[in-house]
């Protein structure tokens, strides 16, 4: 069998560069290893840019119709889990783009209106309950896993999007330094008051609780315990857990309560990675097969998601001109590892200030968090550098201003001087309109 491109892995980062090939009629052969949906919890929040980018693959309608807006995030710092709160909101209204907003959506509702989406064109190939197996040149033995039937492709390029486990990263003797935490999440989704369509991070000095809305009346939240504690908590009733959230948050009284056992519960055990290489002649990686971030901004799948949009903008353009020289895969790390490196610095940040349980740890992060929302400059920047749509680095006057160092700055930006902090078709292609194609 012969194909254009062959991707190892049919996530959501595997699925947007499948259906933005076969967009552009490239035979495409996406091969996942899983049967069908998995209960493992993935992504769920789409930031602005990933939003731009489903529009522009013709399924937002889609997205939007099973997703729930969230234009605000409200921080909401607790001395204890019984003080009066002291809240500071981060919006995304102030960003300069037609989705300013983020959207939760189920992780496995958002695959299949991929893969719904490229099976609309004959170019679009899905293999799924099948895993490579071998990589050798370029052909790739793939295996049925269930019947155990191999099966040879030979392709033009091979996309490892694989997730942490990656055989095409193997392949191209891509090592990892995985840097571990101190702390560990739950997660799960159960009902939700219909008042709350809001994002919340609750915190006091010593626990971090995330609350999510999505559709349905329902919410997806995340609880940070210390690492190692999962199999002390899992010996108390259910009712222990109840406690825990409800005491951070009384609204979900009546609703975490319908959770009735731990079995619905998942642990996540954060890490972060970034690989030096992201390809290697004919080779690409994608997604957690090259970069793996810290949870705490929910930036994983997006990252995933933009890689894709930038790797298949650039093959796309490679097939129509006729260049298949495999140096211009070169072109897809100048565009992303940058960006990816800021953004798991900025993931790995918010990290550190949440995960250390000191009472000074507590009240700077607060302080920080209220003069951010009221100081202009440093709001814009903090959701801007979340949303995925521009890139602008906190300054030393920055930290000064939400540290009470220096007063907060009261003039706004213009329309005109968020639009050029903006990334621009030229920074996202920029082998585009000029001979950057061998």
């Amino acid at each position: 069998m012969k194909t254009n491109v062959l991707i190892s892995g049919g996530g959501i980062g595997g699925l947007t560069l499948g259906l933005k090939l076969a967009q552009c009629n490239i035979d495409v052969t996406v091969v996942e290893r899983l049967p069908g949906p998995s209960s493992v919890y993935k992504g769920e929040l789409l930031q602005p840019k990933s939003l731009e980018i489903f529009d522009s693959l013709g399924v937002s309608d889609s997205v939007f119709k099973n997703g729930h807006i969230i234009s605000d995030l409200e921080l909401i710092e607790l001395k204890s889990a019984k003080s009066e709160a002291e809240n500071s909101t981060m919006s995304y209204s102030i960003l300069p783009s037609r989705y300013p907003y983020s959207l939760m959506i189920h992780h496995e509702t958002l695959k299949e209106i991929l893969r719904e989406k490229g099976e609309e064109y004959p170019s679009f190939h899905y293999q799924s309950n099948t895993v490579c197996k071998k990589i050798d040149g370029h052909t790739v033995i793939i295996e049925d896993r269930e019947t155990k039937e191999a099966q040879e492709i030979h392709s033009d390029f091979i996309i490892g999007a694989e997730g942490r486990s990656s055989v095409t990263r193997d392949y191209m003797e891509v090592d990892v330094k995985e840097k571990k935490y101190n702390h560990h999440f739950l997660t799960v989704t159960f009902p939700r008051p219909k008042e709350m369509v809001k994002g919340r991070i609750i915190s006091t000095y010593q626990s971090f609780l995330g609350l999510f809305p999505l559709p349905n009346d329902e919410v997806r939240s995340v609880y940070l315990i210390p690492a190692g504690e999962y199999k002390t908590l899992r010996k108390k009733p259910i009712s222990e857990f109840h406690k825990l959230y409800i005491q951070m948050c009384p609204d979900l009284d009546g609703y975490v309560n319908q959770i009735e056992d731990w079995k619905k519960i998942q642990l996540m055990v954060p890490q972060k990675y970034h690989a030096d290489t992201y390809v290697k002649d004919h080779l690409a990686l994608i997604g957690d097969a090259v970069h793996t971030v810290h949870p705490m901004a929910g930036e994983g799948m997006n990252m995933a998601i933009q890689d894709g949009s930038i790797l298949g903008e650039l093959l796309c353009d490679m097939y129509s001109a006729g260049k298949l020289d495999p140096a211009n895969l070169e072109w897809y790390p100048k565009v992303r590892k940058r960006r990816v490196a800021h953004q798991m610095h900025l993931s790995h940040l918010s990290a550190l200030v949440y995960s250390y349980p000191y009472r000074p740890v507590g009240w700077l992060r607060n302080k920080s968090l209220q003069r951010m929302e009221r100081d202009s400059i440093s709001h814009y920047k903090q959701m801007l550098n979340i949303s995925g749509l521009g890139m602008w680095r906190e300054t030393l006057y920055d930290r000064m201003v939400q540290g009470g160092v220096l007063p907060i700055r009261k003039d706004s930006l213009t329309e005109e001087e968020k639009s050029n902090t903006k990334f621009t078709e030229i920074q996202d292609y920029p082998w585009k309109g000029k001979e950057g194609l061998l």
